[in-house]
């Protein structure tokens, strides 16, 4: 299993890297909708808390499969809620 400091790594750079974009949406178009922009950067940093918070108090700490899955599901939700924010912003770049 990778060590849990990647993975709060991973969460912060794959989360920086969508609200990095988005401010470049903003700061770059000339129609940009800002408050949409925003509300994708509010909804994600959000979901970055709630990811560390679930990486520093793991379910099951006795039983090693539970734990892996637990830190699976962890890394599922990252890419979809990190996937999600480049599909609400795509769609606001072609609005």
């Amino acid at each position: 299993m990778a060590k849990l400091r990647d993975l709060k790594k991973d969460i912060d750079f794959l989360v920086g890297q969508v609200v990095v974009d988005c401010f470049d949406y903003i700061y770059n178009s000339e129609k940009a909708d800002a408050e949409g922009a925003y509300a994708i950067i509010g909804e994600l940093l959000v979901t970055r808390n709630d990811l560390r918070n679930r990486v520093n108090h793991p379910d099951g700490k006795d039983n090693p499969k539970l734990i892996k899955q637990y830190y699976r599901k962890i890394a599922e939700d990252l890419v979809s809620a990190c996937d999600e924010g480049y599909t609400k912003l795509t769609k606001l770049a072609n609005a």
